[in-house]
């Protein structure tokens, strides 16, 4: 089922909680009321469908926003069948679980070891595959394995509209954090060119609004983390060596300071990777250039 993906006027407006947006036939989207510096406008919730429905992330465990969900499924309808989790970081899935008990609809996503920042409720009843198409109703949805932010990520290709749901794997207006040990930036370089493997014609953050030159999006992402990366590379050469609370300053200095403590995670994750590649190692807190 074919259909076209909404822009302006809609796509522009701002984004008010609770609301439901849809985007186009078989796909709309409801925002939590949990803006914030990591979260932007909120945690998007999307749902496939029609007559037959999906939620793919369903957010946090705020009963007003799983009460705007319900209210949603109504408004469309429908009768809700799957949950998919994109991954299970407490402002995508805590909700899954609570919903599927009053609803009997089916998990899908996949569990991670337990690093102080997964949602514990969370259990699928089926484990996402890569590649695979899921059917709800009349409509298409195609599991896309994409660590990077953490390893048990999944991108959900709607094919009606073409609108990857990104998750956190692509934000709106801000790059992701990667945050080892789950996280690891190499696999995530890798998953956002595996992204133009399939027929995209937008993507659907889990924060922000629509985004509608996808390829461009993900091409500046790439670059983005390799420029990243070549600035590392640079004050690590250039200093021989240095912590990670040192190392911030100098290679995030465009970025406000108050988001050092962030940014530190994702300088581990390049550190790690340029570990991997023999080009630094690590000295106990230290990080250390390797000379070649």
């Amino acid at each position: 089922m074919k259909s076209s993906l909404v822009s302006s006027p809609l796509h522009d407006s701002p984004i008010v909680a609770g609301d439901v947006r849809v985007l186009s036939a078989g796909l709309a989207c409801v925002t939590a009321p949990n803006p914030g510096v990591m979260t932007g406008p909120g945690t998007n919730s999307y749902i496939v469908g029609e007559g037959e429905l999906a939620i793919i992330d369903p957010g946090p465990d705020l009963p007003e926003h799983i009460e705007a969900l319900e209210s949603a499924i109504q408004q469309l309808g429908g009768t809700l069948s799957t949950i998919f989790v994109t991954h299970t970081h407490p402002d995508h899935s805590p909700a899954a679980k609570i919903l599927a008990e009053k609803t009997g609809a089916k998990l899908i996503g996949q569990k991670i070891e337990q690093d102080g920042f997964q949602d514990a409720s969370f259990t699928p009843d089926q484990e996402a595959e890569d590649g695979h198409r899921y059917s709800i109703g009349d409509h298409g949805v195609v599991a896309i394995y994409t660590p990077g932010h953490v390893d048990n990520h999944f991108c959900y290709l709607h094919e009606g509209s073409g609108a990857v749901i990104t998750g956190d794997h692509i934000m709106e207006g801000s790059t992701v954090v990667i945050i080892p040990p789950a996280g690891n930036m190499a696999d995530y370089i890798r998953s956002l060119k595996h992204l133009l493997d399939f027929p995209i014609k937008a993507l659907a953050p889990g924060h922000g609004q629509l985004i509608l030159e996808p390829i461009k999006e993900v091409e500046a992402l790439v670059a983005h983390r390799l420029k990243r990366e070549a600035k590392v590379v640079e004050v690590v050469s250039r200093l021989k060596q240095g912590s990670l609370e040192s190392l911030t300053p100098p290679v995030y200095d465009d970025v406000d300071p108050s988001l050092h403590s962030v940014a530190q995670y994702s300088l581990w994750s390049h550190l790690l990777k340029l570990k991997e590649e023999g080009k630094v190692q690590e000295m106990g807190e230290q990080w250390q250039w390797v000379e070649g």
